[in-house]
């Protein structure tokens, strides 16, 4: 209608386009992975980390943070949680943009069917990180992008696709239900 040819005309007289979101592939080889079991959130000493433990490792794996646990010219040092195993090869992909929900829950249908045949993988996750400064909020309270702007949920699939659900939101804003 007439609200769609303005809309269209305010963009292409601002030179406003659209952009595609970036895809980025790397291969990560002899990566230490944590030992996780589907239904021991918690973790079990000397057989399988915690969520936490998970999630923790999971932020130095997509920042690149060094699991040696070698000091060299920084004071603190990381290593992957206990029990691990070493992962020959180990796919990350990072996709960098606009995604909308529908795409998001797509990508995650098609990460379950990865155990449709089979796979080594014991597990695989989705990190979904939101802007610092998105306008989304739960419930009643405003989303606390000055503080900090944590906006992220991950999915940890399973082989027998059972799943964990983690998230994480800024201190001053509310969980989502």
């Amino acid at each position: 209608g007439a609200e769609g040819s303005t809309l269209m005309s305010y963009f292409s007289k601002n030179q406003i386009q659209a952009l595609k979101p970036k895809i980025t592939f790397s291969t990560l080889r002899d990566l230490q992975c944590p030992v996780l079991q589907s239904n021991e959130l918690q973790g079990k000493p000397e057989e399988s980390c915690s969520t936490e433990e998970l999630f923790e490792w999971l932020g130095a794996v997509l920042n690149q943070v060094s699991l040696d646990n070698k000091s060299s010219s920084f004071l603190s040092t990381y290593c992957c949680p206990q029990p691990n195993t070493i992962v020959e090869k180990a796919f990350l992909c990072t996709i960098t943009g606009f995604i909308i929900p529908e795409k998001i829950i797509q990508l995650l249908e098609q990460l379950c069917c990865y155990f449709g045949e089979p796979k080594l993988a014991h597990w695989l996750t989705l990190t979904v990180h939101g802007f610092a400064d998105s306008p989304v909020s739960w419930r009643e309270s405003e989303h606390g992008f000055h503080k900090g702007g944590e906006n992220l949920y991950n999915f940890v699939i399973f082989r027998n696709l059972d799943y964990w659900l983690q998230m994480a939101v800024g201190t001053n804003d509310d969980c989502p239900p």
